[in-house]
C-alpha cells in the first residue's frame, strides 16, 4: 500500500476574516491520521508479545515478496498488478484468513530469504522450493505444486545439451542460472565446475546471454521455460528436447513450491497450512491457476514441507 500526499483543492475560508475553517482542518487531519494508522499497522514491528498473525490480522494487510518470475508471481505490464501462481494462491488463502490487503515488494530471488528475515515483507510468494539448506533459515509452508526441469538452448541445440550431465561432459559448455535458483544446486550435485556456471539477476538477462552467445543454455523449471519461450517468439532459441531431470543421490529430482515464513511465524504458517490443505486440488484452486500453466499433473500430492526440509 503506498500513501501519497493529499492536496486540498477547497479550504473553506471567511470571506471577510480570510480564516482557515475549523471544521475543514479537522476533518483534514482526521483522514490523514486514519490513513497513517491503517500503514502503521502493516508496516510496524510486532509488539511485545504479539505474533505477526495477529498483527496482520488486525491490519487486516500482509506484505509478500516476489521475484518477478512468470509463472509463479511477477508484475502483469498490462494490469500493473502483482499476479502468478504464488501470489494468486496467498490472495485466496489470506482471504480466508481475514486479511483482504496485500502489499507486494519485488526483490532478486537470491535477496528473497535475507528479505524476509529482515522483515522487509512477511511472506514470501514467489513459488520457491522447499530445500533444506533454505529451511536452516526460514520455514516453509506445504507445497503447493510439483514440477521438473527444462533447459533453454539454441535453435537446434547444436552441442546436444539434454539435461545436466551433457553439461557436466563437456566443460566448454556455459550453463546460465538465475543467482539463488535451485538450479544452480543442481549444476554442482551432478558434477558441473563452477566455471561452467554462469548467475544472471534475472532469466530475461540470461535469455539475452544465451542469444549473444555468453552462455549455450539457460537451466529453469519447466513452466519457466514454457513462459519464457512464449513471450520470446524468437527463432533463435528454443527448448531442449527429451529433456532428462537431474538425479541426485538416486532420486530423480522434483522440485516442490511454497511459501516462505520466518522461522518464529509459527502461528502464522500453521494458520495459512490449515487453509492450504483445503484449497489445494479443489476446482476453484485448479480453475485459477490453470491459466499460469499448472493442472492436476502439477499437484504435490502428499509431500510434506517436513519431509523435504529434512530430505538428503
Amino acid at each position: 500500500m503506498h500513501i501519497n500526499s493529499y492536496e486540498i483543492h477547497q479550504i473553506m475560508f471567511d470571506e471577510n476574516k480570510s480564516e482557515i475553517s475549523l471544521t475543514g482542518v479537522l476533518a483534514l487531519l482526521i483522514l490523514s491520521a486514519g490513513m497513517g494508522v491503517i500503514f502503521w499497522q502493516a508496516n510496524r514491528p510486532n509488539t511485545s508479545g504479539e505474533t505477526t498473525l495477529a498483527r496482520i490480522q488486525k491490519a487486516g494487510t500482509v506484505r509478500i515478496g516476489f521475484a518477478n518470475e512468470a509463472p509463479y508471481g511477477y508484475l502483469d505490464t498490462s494490469t500493473g498488478k502483482v499476479t502468478g501462481e504464488a501470489p494468486e494462491i496467498a490472495k485466496a488463502i489470506l482471504k480466508r484468513m481475514g486479511i483482504d490487503h496485500v502489499q507486494p515488494i519485488v526483490a532478486d530471488f537470491g535477496s528473497l530469504i535475507p528479505g524476509l528475515k529482515a522483515k522487509r515483507f512477511d511472506i514470501i510468494a514467489a513459488g520457491m522450493y522447499i530445500t533444506p539448506q533454505r529451511a536452516k533459515e526460514i520455514s516453509f509452508s506445504n507445497p503447493s505444486y510439483a514440477i521438473g526441469e527444462s533447459f533453454i538452448v539454441k535453435a537446434g541445440n547444436p552441442l546436444q545439451l539434454h539435461g545436466y550431465e551433457d553439461v557436466r561432459n563437456n566443460p566448454d559448455v556455459k550453463l546460465g542460472v538465475m543467482g539463488g535458483s535451485v538450479e544452480q544446486g543442481y549444476a554442482r550435485d551432478m558434477g558441473v565446475d563452477d566455471s561452467q556456471v554462469l548467475v544472471f539477476s534475472d532469466y530475461n538477462s540470461a535469455i539475452l546471454g544465451l542469444k549473444g552467445g555468453q552462455i549455450d543454455a539457460v537451466a529453469a523449471t519447466d513452466l519457466t521455460v514454457n513462459d519464457l519461450l512464449q513471450k520470446q517468439a524468437s527463432d533463435e532459441i528454443e527448448k531442449a528436447k527429451d529433456f532428462h531431470d537431474p538425479i541426485i543421490n538416486g532420486q530423480t529430482i522434483r522440485g516442490y513450491g511454497a511459501f516462505g515464513f520466518r522461522q518464529e511465524d509459527v502461528a502464522l504458517r500453521q494458520r495459512f497450512n490449515e487453509e492450504l490443505a483445503k484449497f489445494i486440488g479443489s476446482p476453484e484452486h485448479l480453475q485459477l491457476v490453470e491459466k499460469f500453466g499448472f493442472d492436476e499433473s502439477t499437484l504435490p500430492g502428499s509431500v510434506t514441507a517436513k519431509e523435504l526440509s529434512e530430505a538428503p
